[in-house]
């Protein structure tokens, strides 16, 4: 496996509504603010060995954050909503 994939795909997002995505076969990923939907695509075909069907993205934006007098922003982020198709599986640990 190329270590190109493991810089897109970041980790998986393990929430409450992500894993009710799992229902209609998608999983949830945060990946490189700079990767495309096709590199996404790519990246988690190698990985996982499934087949994408779509993919979703958005950018999530830095919140403002205090640390004593002193304010800053937070790390700006992207999430990808990956529909895997019909009989498709990702299993996460």
């Amino acid at each position: 496996m190329n270590t190109k994939y493991l810089e897109i795909i970041k980790a998986p997002v393990v929430t409450e509504k992500s894993t009710n995505g799992k229902n209609l076969n998608q999983y949830t990923f945060k990946v490189s603010p700079k990767a495309t939907k096709i590199e996404i695509k790519e990246a988690i075909e190698k990985i996982f060995n499934v087949e994408v069907e779509e993919i979703s993205t958005l950018n999530v934006k830095p919140k403002t954050k205090r640390v004593g007098r002193y304010t800053g922003l937070s790390n700006r982020s992207k999430k990808a909503i990956v529909t895997l198709k019909a009989g498709q599986t990702i299993e996460l640990k």
